[in-house]
């Protein structure tokens, strides 16, 4: 068998072990190791140690031709990952050891791949940990390894460095590759006749403590597995009873018939789980199989035999019974559609709209973001949909990893059941309809949620003063600005005045860390907060007292300023009104920050990206050829106003399909007259289909939108482009940008800058000659994230 697994998971959010890992304590993880090997020797089945050195806590490098790395010292390792593994092998209860295909990249040791590295497999694991047993490699068909190596090469190394067994699990052909590396390894003298006989008498010993040829073909106890059966079923479902594991249900939601009326309709919403995808390698030759007109081997003749039958949706046909189970122990109706990674279509906002109820599974959504998105996506209509009245119950159900929303308290209702087989979804009913009552939690000490890390120092934080502190901030964005790269430039013209905004509909709050002695502003931050939404509107500190939890001080106070605005209903990094800094800064530093605020509680796995663009040389622009015919054709006009009596329409419109703070800032531009107006794209009934702020060189907007300030060039702006989702969303998006060149050109301005446009918005606005100036992601959390 292979396991039990050894790893301790000291990264929950990014790994992909999920399910498979028992805990982040290595004292846990060695006495379920223990235990778990005690019980399959017992089975007269040997055990195998997984993933040595460690899968719990590998740093990933985005492409799955990159191999993931350990960047944990040796003495870091010893102290924590190493531990199961090092009790295990002492326990003499270990009769296989399965090395990984991670690499290692700290002082004391560099390997790119450790089950092919001696250092790893003869001396750390042989050598220092005394393992006398069978190691097995990683599957040499991974691609990080075969793009590399090539599995010939790939096998010699592995054979060499100490492995026994070489894992090669998906393809016949490649299996007969590798042999043929392995005799070309000992014909060319790279491998031993003893190393290899060393590996069969290693091989040969862990066959003989488990069975024989006799034994296997004639198992004994065929006869008793009829008796055994009841008993076994009725462990299976105590087990699976007892693991369902209830993280949260603040509304209390659980069970349904106290939640849920008669007639009211519950909706299950769940992935399309498909089988474990095949290697590059395994799929060339498939498909090279399917080419040819007929198979004649024995084992090709199984191969295809096998194709149909293991192509399956594994757990399509699970969800499904799920579901007719629960309705039938309702006696109600329930609707039960999928979703894949095209993410909330009308189908699903239909079915959510009738719902009162709504049950979303996800499956390892941590490795299939898309999950993760459908359900934050889900979660936020259902908010929205509650705020106006409308009875939306939302349970999310983790039927793998437990840790998909184990860290995120916006769900509110989080069940985990470890397992989406017939009998762990068995087990789910009677939870949900109240016939169990569930007792199990998560492993570890993650079943404490880790937000907000503690802050090493504590700083006074003080109320910001204009007078006393407006000089102190100037010269602080001075300094960042100096200290950083081109992450930083849209500081170069930012001063402290761009933070105030005297906006009745909008609270703000700043705060400084100064030095009461020479008045210098060690840190700065800004809140503000309108139509239930706070923002953190920049946050920023002195690059030499960096790392000293000034930043703590500054973002802890400022998310306890938001947390009590009355009617909070999200909280937001990064605004576009004032907008000194829209979110994180796309660049060389943005990974650092990003981690900076993940560890201070924000989820920062779905941003959304905002992109300021230009037109640098303005005189010199044309409009792309055909552009203006395919508007006309689509009978989208335009028109220009200005002034508050007509921005009625407008601001219903923005109001509508963005954010308070849009609201206020098209409310401001509409009340400058004499620099900013506001173009309007309407459908042949005057239906408005999108807007935009166009704003005059020197415009007082400027001062809150640091993109738009220069003392040497003139620029016009053109702002917040605020189109709903639709067939003609692209064309209006650049029949208003071609609008607003159009305005900037006429008042004479050299540069026009665009800013905010959405995600991938920016595509068709290249395609007219603008260029992405820089880019931000900015966040959006429940407040109750950041609740103690």
């Amino acid at each position: 068998m292979l396991g039990p697994v050894l790893d301790v998971l000291n990264n929950a959010r990014y790994q992909p072990l999920g399910v498979r890992a028992t805990s982040d304590d290595p004292q846990e993880v060695s006495q379920y190791g223990l235990a778990a090997m005690a019980g399959i020797r017992d089975a007269g089945i040997a055990t195998c140690g997984k993933h040595f050195p460690s899968y719990g806590n590998l740093d990933f490098l985005g492409s799955s031709l990159d191999v993931p790395i350990i960047t944990q010292t040796l003495e870091e390792l010893s102290l924590s990952a190493l531990v199961p593994f090092r009790n295990a092998v002492a326990s003499g209860k270990l009769d296989a050891m399965f090395v990984g295909g991670c690499g290692l990249s700290n002082p004391s040791m560099n390997v790119s791949h450790a089950c092919l590295s001696d250092q790893v497999v003869d001396d750390m694991l042989r050598n220092e940990m005394g393992f006398r047993g069978v190691a097995i490699s990683e599957c040499l068909e991974m691609e990080a390894l075969s793009h590399d190596l090539g599995v010939q090469n790939g096998v010699v190394m592995a054979v060499e460095a100490g492995c026994d067994l070489v894992l090669l699990c998906r393809a016949y052909d490649i299996q007969l590759e590798a042999i043929k590396g392995l005799k070309l390894g000992l014909e060319n003298g790279i491998i031993t006749k003893e190393r290899i006989f060393t590996s069969v008498r290693r091989v040969l010993h862990l066959k003989a403590s488990c069975t024989s040829w006799s034994k296997a073909l004639n198992p004994p106890g065929i006869s008793l597995l009829s008796q055994l059966h009841p008993s076994h079923l009725a462990l299976s479902r105590r087990a699976f009873d007892e693991s369902i594991t209830v993280i949260r249900d603040k509304e209390q939601l659980l069970p349904l018939s106290q939640s849920m009326h008669p007639g009211e309709e519950l909706l299950l919403l769940t992935p399309l789980v498909k089988p474990l995808p095949a290697s590059s390698l395994t799929k060339s030759l498939l498909d090279s199989k399917n080419d040819q007109s007929a198979a004649t081997g024995s084992h090709e003749r199984w191969l295809h035999r096998r194709q149909d039958k293991t192509a399956h949706m594994s757990g399509e046909g699970v969800f499904r019974e799920f579901g007719k189970t629960l309705a039938r122990y309702r006696n109600e109706k329930l609707l039960h559609t999928s979703y894949t990674a095209n993410g909330v279509r009308p189908v699903h906002e239909n079915l959510i709209n009738r719902a009162s109820c709504i049950i979303i599974f996800t499956a390892d959504a941590n490795r299939n973001l898309y999950q993760a998105g459908f359900t934050k996506h889900v979660e936020m209509m259902c908010s929205m949909l509650r705020s106006r009245g409308q009875k939306k119950q939302l349970i999310v159900v983790a039927v793998s990893s437990p840790y998909d929303f184990a860290m995120d308290k916006s769900i509110g209702t989080y069940i985990c059941t470890f397992d989406f087989t017939e009998n762990a979804m068995a087990s789910l009913v009677r939870v949900l309809i109240g016939e169990v009552k569930p007792v199990g939690s998560l492993p570890g000490t993650l079943r404490k949620s880790k937000k907000v890390l503690k802050s090493r120092q504590l700083w006074l934080v003080e109320e910001y003063d204009r007078e006393r502190d407006a000089t102190g901030l100037d010269e602080l964005l001075k300094a960042i600005h100096r200290s950083g790269g081109s992450d930083l430039d849209f500081l170069a013209n930012t001063r402290a005045s761009a933070f105030e905004l005297f906006n009745t509909n909008i609270k703000e709050a700043h705060y400084v860390v100064r030095n009461s002695s020479t008045q210098a502003l060690y840190g700065f931050v800004a809140t503000y907060a309108t139509g239930g939404v706070g923002i953190l509107g920049a946050l920023f500190v002195d690059p030499t007292k960096r790392n000293v939890s000034i930043g703590r001080s500054l973002h802890k106070r400022a998310l306890k300023t938001l947390s009590q605005q009355r009617g909070l209903k999200r909280v937001q990094l990064g605004a576009c009104f004032p907008s000194v800094f829209p979110g994180i800064a796309l660049g060389a530093e943005a990974a650092t920050v990003r981690t900076w605020f993940s560890n201070s509680g924000w989820d920062t796995q779905f941003p959304r990206r905002l992109t300021n663009m230009v037109i640098a040389d303005l005189g010199n622009w044309t409009a792309p050829e055909g552009l203006l015919p395919t508007i006309q054709r689509a009978n989208i006009s335009f028109d220009l106003i200005h002034g508050l009596d007509n921005a009625d329409t407008v601001l219903h419109h923005v109001r509508t399909e963005s954010g308070p703070e849009v609201v206020e800032l098209y409310r401001y531009a509409l009340a400058e007259t004499k620099s900013c107006g506001i173009v309007r794209a309407k459908d042949p009934a005057g239906a408005i289909m999108g807007t935009i702020i166009i704003c005059r060189q020197g415009s007082p907007l400027s001062t809150y939108i640091p993109a738009l300030r220069s003392r040497s060039e003139n620029i016009a702006g053109i702002v917040a482009p605020t189109v709903p989702p639709g067939p003609l969303s692209t064309l209006v998006l650049q029949g208003l940008a071609l609008m607003g060149v159009r305005q900037c050109k006429s008042h004479k301005a050299s540069k026009a800058v665009l800013s905010w446009v959405i995600d991938d918005t920016s595509e068709p606005l290249i395609g007219m000659g603008f260029e992405a100036l820089q880019s931000f992601e900015e966040i959006t959390n429940s407040p109750d994230i950041f609740q103690n």
